[in-house]
């Protein structure tokens, strides 16, 4: 389709990460060389082989088929249903045929096939309603006949919605960073001194709240035939919190002076680990942030902005850390829109859940993900009518051995093939 518009006489600007269209481009510019603050240059510039060879580029080695990404240790083929399995019985519902799907609990399992296969069928609207009825004690949904899953007790679908639509969320409050840090600051002696209390740091009811924005941080202007536009509070600069708030600094344990809340509120997530490296539970849980590849976020970022990636991995972070042996968590491509790098990163939360006993299906057509997942479960082999019957399941290296649309693509990602 590009190469027809481009044949009528079109330009074609494309964001993007996937190697299979950026190998394809005609001149490419690379941005970075990392997220937020860390980026903003550009890296290189020029043809597919001029990038490609470029010592300065973070997706040159992906292009030159020089990285094979496996960043993970997966579990050897003899031991996958080991700590137990989830069998999913369900009748014909839309394209998808009465079947038998087995998953090896405790495992990373990726569920490929082609767009309108059947994977979100399965998955979404016969796994994780079956689950939630079986976990709750009450009757399975009509299309499924059975589902037998010894020891699971909850199932969290962590999808890309955006995370709510009040803009006074914020990073911080949403990882429950901000409630703990009012707290301190209200512990503070010029704060005690005025009587303020952790409540009057609230964005929302708070007396230090800005009055001109009533703590959203922005303001809008009616102007007359035209929409709203959104401005930054000038009263505030954005920062939500009324001048007094600035000046109510807290003490290090050291005995230095830290940053104010509101100046604390402007720092990307990385920044604040720094000055908040004295206080245990909000070190914590920045730390939990950053290695969740979300470290270039400020914190007073109001969550609805957020992409649909970053939007996934904010909702993990609550659940980093914990056993998870009776959990089941599913994720709906995770990887769109991600760099190769960050999907590295994302791999690497998976397998820190799977570590903490989770079982974690992934419905995905990123090949990284797929080569690194313990067990494949491969919808087709075509869309609609033509899909909805489970062609191939077992191990990556099983499934390429495979007839069906993904076992090609998985042999030469296996095989380091472009």
């Amino acid at each position: 389709v590009m190469h027809d518009l481009i044949a009528d006489g079109n330009s074609i600007v494309l964001v993007d990460h996937d190697t299979e269209i950026l190998r394809d481009a005609d001149w490419l510019i690379e941005m970075g060389p990392g997220a937020g603050e860390n980026g903003g240059t550009i890296l290189t510039q020029g043809t597919v082989e001029q990038v490609a060879q470029s010592p300065a580029s973070r997706i040159g080695p992906f292009l030159a088929d020089l990285h094979t990404l496996s960043a993970r240790t997966r579990t050897p083929e003899a031991e996958l249903f080991a700590l137990g399995t989830i069998t999913l019985r369900p009748r014909a519902i839309h394209t998808v045929k009465p079947l038998e799907v087995r998953l090896p609990k405790g495992r990373l399992i990726a569920v490929t096939g082609v767009s309108g296969s059947g994977k979100t069928t399965l998955i979404l609207e016969s796994l994780v309603p079956a689950l939630e009825a079986v976990t709750a004690d009450k009757p399975l949904p009509a299309h499924v006949k059975n589902i037998q899953a010894e020891g699971i007790t909850q199932v969290k679908l962590i999808d890309a919605a955006p995370i709510g639509i009040n803009v006074r969320s914020t990073v911080a409050t949403y990882a429950n960073v901000h409630d703990e840090l009012r707290k301190i600051y209200a512990r503070s002696p010029l704060a005690k001194e005025k009587g303020y209390k952790a409540g009057d740091f609230s964005y929302n009811t708070g007396r230090l709240r800005c009055p001109g924005c009533d703590g959203t941080g922005t303001i809008s202007l009616d102007i007359q035939f035209l929409p709203d536009v959104e401005i930054t509070c000038p009263d505030c600069g954005g920062s939500r919190y009324q001048k007094d708030a600035a000046a109510l600094y807290r003490t290090r344990k050291d005995g230095t002076q830290a940053e104010s809340l509101p100046r604390l509120m402007e720092m990307s997530v990385d920044e604040a680990l720094a000055a908040c490296a004295d206080l245990k539970l909000v070190a914590s849980r920045l730390q939990t942030l950053s290695s969740l590849g979300l470290g270039y976020l400020t914190l007073g970022e109001a969550t609805p902005s957020l992409s649909g990636g970053e939007a996934q991995r904010l909702k993990l972070a609550s659940e980093m850390g914990k056993g998870q042996a009776d959990t089941v968590f599913v994720f709906d491509e995770p990887t769109i829109g991600l760099h190769p790098l960050d999907v590295e990163t994302l791999i690497d939360v998976l397998q820190n859940l799977i570590e903490h006993g989770a079982t974690v299906v992934v419905i995905e057509h990123d090949l990284d993900m797929i080569a690194n997942a313990d067990y494949v479960i491969d919808m087709g082999p075509g869309p609609g009518d033509a899909g909805g019957t489970i062609v191939a399941e077992g191990t990556p290296e099983q499934i390429a051995g495979k007839k069906s649309p993904t076992a090609e693509y998985i042999r030469r990602e296996l095989n380091g093939e472009s």
